[in-house]
């Protein structure tokens, strides 16, 4: 696999990243994390609320600070991302975790996930989280393998009001 890393939202990366998002709706699969659903189109506007949620600016009531980070290929283009909770809340404890992520499209199938978790993580330690909280929707075999791949240990399940069964997984840091 290539060399990839983890990056800031920055205007440098305008065009990787409007490609990024236009392969993702094109595909018509859910958008995750949900960062990735913000229309890009004023995007020193994206960028600017990026950076108050990770300031915990102006926050919506119920919510809590995080960074957005993009996975970045050896060739510069953006092939996922990844949303960091800073802390948690009983929604999150119970069903969102502290790390959100996706890989679009095209990039998918080629371990990126597991990598891009494992920056995540230190991301987060760095953060001062000490022990993460990563979940996935127990249908989703490949998230629960990145998971695990990452250290993940399992704890109970939490199950939605629609009937989803969330599994969630504890990852010390």
């Amino acid at each position: 696999m290539q060399t990839v890393r983890l990056v800031e939202p920055d205007r440098r990366w305008k065009d990787t990243y409007l490609s990024f998002y236009e392969e993702w709706k094109k595909s018509q699969d859910q958008m995750v994390p949900w960062v990735i659903s913000i229309e890009p189109y004023d995007f020193e506007g994206m960028l600017t609320f990026l950076n108050q949620q990770k300031n915990g600016i102006g926050l919506s009531e119920g919510w809590v600070k995080s960074s957005t980070y993009w996975l970045m290929d050896a060739d510069d283009q953006i092939v996922g991302a990844v949303n960091i909770r800073h802390d948690l809340n009983e929604h999150l404890l119970n069903a969102g975790g502290h790390i959100g992520y996706g890989i679009r499209p095209s990039a998918r199938e080629n371990r990126y996930a597991v990598t891009m978790l494992s920056l995540a993580l230190g991301k987060a330690k760095e953060l001062g989280v000490s022990r993460a909280l990563v979940v996935c929707d127990s249908d989703n075999i490949s998230f629960k393998r990145t998971i695990l791949r990452n250290g993940g240990t399992p704890d109970k399940d939490y199950i939605e009001e629609d009937g989803n069964r969330v599994n969630r997984f504890w990852i010390e840091l």
